[in-house]
């Protein structure tokens, strides 16, 4: 009977419950004259006329025209970044810092393509986004997190889904907040024949990334090859009076379901090319991004898809295996994401739709530099996230962060790009949301990156971050006791200085301001710091640094 009970736990059961409570003339009487509404009885017709209407017009709101679609990829549990991005050029520290899990040197996949480098490689599990580096369809953003880091798996899962400062509540998701901009009225008068699909589909149960203030702007399915799961569970019809009655919940639900309706029509209409995917009775990723090819190429208008590594990256220990540490329970976990993804790009340039879609990572956060006893890792802040696809501008996006020879349990890797710069970037270039909605729907203006290369509707950045040699940030002396004299370069406007400390925590802010193009001097007191090392992080437009200070008693 468990599994029967999850029906009453899916947010499109409770949808319809709150429907079926209405009598069936009440409801019809309740709609507004000419506004399409999905018929929950019956033949499954819309009730109303013409979208063409003003009234409808008004209620659907204008959306941007755009067939671009994002797969956004969570890698539950928090990835330790330093065992899938491998800083090569601080190897000599970092096998005093993790001796027991850290990849034998010769074993990393440095990367190459247009982007070469021996100072960085993949774990060797990750052949296909090697793969996909080489030919500039990858783009590695190292170190991502934010001031201040959660290292609670839910509130740090939280702040990741709604973008939200560490310290703010935010009840809204970033996707549910887009959703929002483009189609306010939602979920009056959808599906319609402008936005027949649903805006956004979480394969599992949904999650406060696509929660708007009104309820999810999307819908969830643990299947997409077959919609109806949730209904049916596989399960035959029960004997007696409750079988009866949840036969006729199963049937009505099945009727109230315009989305699994066209959910499964472009699952029919839609096709797979001759790519070729991983076991997906193994990888579960592999059959999630296998359906979605398959929706895409079918028509399907659904925008963003939200999808999930089968299995945890809380890797507190045996990461690794003891004998060789370039597999264990770490390397399944990134072989399984790496074959997916690239069965997926290639299936996408195979059915021609590979310029429409990109996909990115993110994880709550990433592991401590330091590994514990047990051949693993505690949670900790900054890792690197990924976005692929043919239409991004391929490479790193930062430095390999530096790694100190006297790291200790409570060393993390520090901050360089706010993750939630990488989300409005997407959204600016990919999605072609105005400056005035962006800031809206991230609830702050945050730096642009240069991520996207195809975008028809904004220019993207240019990539200042690449070039070589720039020394941008310093500071005199250093180390320093009491107070140490920060000197950085701005290429004019909007500029910011953050201290913070090993753990990630903001520290200070001695600069937030607008500059004319220039070099500037802020004098900086820190007699209160403890001793230790700290990290100067210079953010200027798209461009960033991170410099290390070391204060002393």
């Amino acid at each position: 009977m468990s599994k029967n009970l999850k029906i009453l736990r899916g947010s499109l059961f409770n949808q319809f419950l709150n429907i079926v409570k209405m009598k069936r003339r009440n409801f019809i009487q309740n709609a507004a004259a000419g506004v399409v509404l999905p018929s929950f009885f019956g033949s499954g017709e819309h009730v109303g006329t013409s979208p063409d209407s003003p009234l409808m017009r008004a209620l659907l709101g204008a959306a941007t025209e755009t067939n671009h679609v994002l797969v956004i990829l969570r890698m539950g549990g928090g990835n330790d970044g330093l065992n899938t991005v491998i800083p090569l050029d601080q190897y000599a520290n970092l096998s005093t810092a993790r001796a027991n899990i850290l990849i034998n040197e010769n074993q990393v996949l440095k990367l190459g393509g247009a982007n070469p480098t021996n100072a960085t490689g993949l774990h060797p599990a990750m052949t296909g986004l090697k793969e996909l580096y080489d030919e500039n369809k990858l783009k590695i953003i190292q170190s991502a997190g934010y001031p201040t880091p959660s290292f609670s798996h839910f509130r740090a899962t939280d702040i990741w889904m709604s973008a939200s400062d560490y310290n703010k509540d935010v009840p809204t998701g970033w996707m549910g907040r887009y959703m929002m901009s483009e189609y306010p009225n939602y979920p009056e008068a959808f599906p319609n024949t402008t936005m027949p699909d649903p805006l956004a589909i979480q394969v599992g149960d949904m999650t406060l990334g696509l929660m708007g203030l009104t309820g999810p702007m999307g819908v969830s399915y643990p299947d997409l090859a077959n919609p109806y799961s949730y209904v049916d569970n596989g399960e035959p019809p029960l004997n007696g009076y409750m079988g009866k009655e949840l036969d006729y919940i199963r049937i009505v639900a099945r009727q109230s379901d315009k989305y699994g309706a066209a959910i499964a029509a472009a699952n029919t209409k839609g096709s797979n090319s001759t790519a070729i995917y991983p076991d997906v009775t193994k990888n579960a990723l592999a059959r999630q991004l296998q359906n979605i090819a398959r929706l895409i190429k079918g028509g399907l208008k659904t925008r963003v898809y939200l999808v999930n590594v089968n299995g945890s990256f809380d890797t507190h220990s045996t990461q690794v295996d003891s004998a060789d540490h370039a597999i264990g329970n770490h390397a399944n976990l990134l072989k399984q994401m790496s074959e997916a993804v690239t069965a997926f790009q290639r299936d996408c340039e195979g059915l021609k739709i590979d310029k429409r879609v990109i996909g990115m990572t993110f994880s709550e956060f990433g592991r401590r530099i330091k590994s514990n006893g047990s051949a693993g890792t505690d949670h900790g802040a900054a890792l690197p996230m990924f976005v692929w696809g043919t239409s991004i501008f391929g490479g790193i996006l930062g430095t390999n962060p530096t790694i100190s020879a006297s790291t200790d349990v409570n060393s993390n890797v520090p901050m360089q790009y706010d993750f939630r710069s990488v989300y409005s970037s997407i959204l600016e270039d990919w999605f072609c949301v105005n400056p005035t909605d962006l800031n809206k729907v991230m609830l702050k203006n945050f730096q642009k990156l240069r991520i996207v290369n195809s975008a028809s509707c904004i220019t993207p950045t240019s990539d200042i971050n690449q070039a070589a040699g720039l020394n941008l940030i310093s500071n005199y002396p250093n180390p320093f006791s009491f107070a140490t004299t920060i000197e950085f370069e701005t290429q004019g406007g909007h500029t910011m200085v953050q201290i913070f400390d090993v753990e990630g925590r903001l520290v200070a802010t001695p600069v937030d301001a607008s500059y004319v193009e220039g070099k500037y001097k802020v004098y900086y007191n820190g007699g209160h710091l403890v001793a230790g090392v700290y990290y100067a992080r210079l953010q200027n437009g798209s461009l960033q640094q991170v410099r290390t200070m070391l204060k002393v008693q």
